[in-house]
């Protein structure tokens, strides 16, 4: 009886928040939503090899689609499967960031800090970058439901100083977010997004001539620094009837003796071999690991992916991220990091683990701590 009971209460909480999401849809209640593109953005998405019948396509088959003996299969794991500590059982020490320290960006050496889950501060050449800078308390177009980060912020988005670029790879609400977005617009000198993101944007008020939307293999030099959006094997989607209607990717950072490459969201594939081959080797790789699932493994990497996503990118030290903010799958919150961790041991492979806010600095500091065991 009590296993019947939750079983409705579940599917009852599902359609409430299908249904509200719905609503907001159809009457733009949220700004969160974004805008579609048009005119000449639009335009020049339509132009692009990746673009077919109004949608961008991954560089390679890829379902998305679970099917309903998969949602069946997830309800079924989540009502009667084996308990996981999806959420830590205790506050997340994360290291504070002075913002003093960030006055003056790092001229001599590359410094990267994480933010937690995909967002991270990259310091290079005497220029202060943005990844994925989802800087907000909640992943969702609702501010009062939806994933709640469960670590806190190293910095807020307020205490950060002025930043040369802001770089997104793709329109997911724990990548690209509106409040994030609004508040260092003012702040931040340019923004590099993939082919049609521009237009959430600029309906939340950045200028147009802020942004520059870069499809796959396409690169872009700014204050001495090369930008290259990379193919990445996901999709996109703020709504219910959006889905891959604004592209995704990866980004390549290549300053004067340092190179980054940063994965965004990636089932894993052979392009990674091709991005190695064409911008390798890389000094650090920030890569996903984290709310994978076998039945999306097409679109989330698996934690031994990550490592061998990297060995295919020629990389020299390994960050794992999308973890330790945010809990969007159904695994433990400590299980993707001890899996690529194991992983890497295995292969031999340098990997860093920084504390949230903790620095890396590229041939200084390399952060090895397993802090989530403490």
């Amino acid at each position: 009886m009590k296993k019947t009971l939750k079983v409705i209460l579940y599917a009852f909480l599902f359609l409430i928040v299908l249904a509200t999401v719905a609503g907001c849809s159809v009457l733009n209640f949220s700004p969160q939503f974004g805008a579609e593109a048009e005119g000449g953005r639009l335009q020049k998405m339509q132009q692009s090899p990746n673009y077919r019948e109004g949608k961008f396509q991954n560089p390679v088959e890829t379902n998305k689609d679970i099917g309903f003996k998969g949602y069946m299969k997830l309800l079924s794991t989540r009502l009667f499967g084996e308990t996981v500590e999806q959420l830590p059982d205790r506050p997340i020490r994360v290291k504070v960031i002075n913002p003093t320290r960030l006055q003056v960006p790092q001229d001599t050496a590359t410094v990267v800090t994480w933010l937690g889950h995909s967002a991270f501060i990259v310091e290079m050449d005497g220029k202060r970058l943005l990844l994925d800078p989802m800087l907000s308390e909640v992943a969702s177009p609702l501010s009062f439901i939806g994933p709640e980060r469960f670590a806190a912020l190293p910095i807020t988005v307020d205490e950060l100083p002025v930043i040369d670029a802001v770089l997104i790879s793709h329109d997911h609400y724990d990548h690209l977010d509106y409040r994030s977005i609004q508040k260092l617009n003012e702040k931040t000198g340019h923004f590099f997004v993939a082919l049609g993101v521009g237009a959430h944007l600029e309906h939340w008020g950045v200028p147009a001539e802020k942004i520059t939307e870069l499809d796959w293999w396409q690169e872009t030099n700014y204050k001495g620094l090369t930008f290259a959006a990379t193919p990445s094997r996901h999709f996109s989607g703020r709504g219910l009837s959006d889905r891959m209607e604004t592209q995704w990717a990866s980004w390549v950072i290549v300053g004067k003796k340092d190179r980054i490459f940063f994965s965004g969201d990636s089932g894993y594939f052979d392009g990674f071999k091709e991005i190695g081959n064409k911008y390798g080797p890389f000094d650090l790789t920030l890569v996903e690991c984290g709310q994978y699932n076998e039945l999306w493994s097409n679109i989330h990497m698996m934690p031994e992916q990550t490592v061998q996503a990297h060995l295919d990118l020629k990389g020299k030290l390994l960050m794992p991220i999308h973890w330790g903010a945010f809990s969007l799958a159904m695994h433990s919150w400590t299980e993707p990091i001890e899996r690529v961790t194991a992983e890497a041991a295995r292969l031999k492979v340098p990997m860093t683990t920084p504390r949230i806010g903790e620095a890396i600095v590229l041939g200084k500091k390399v952060p090895g701590k397993a802090w989530w065991r403490e």
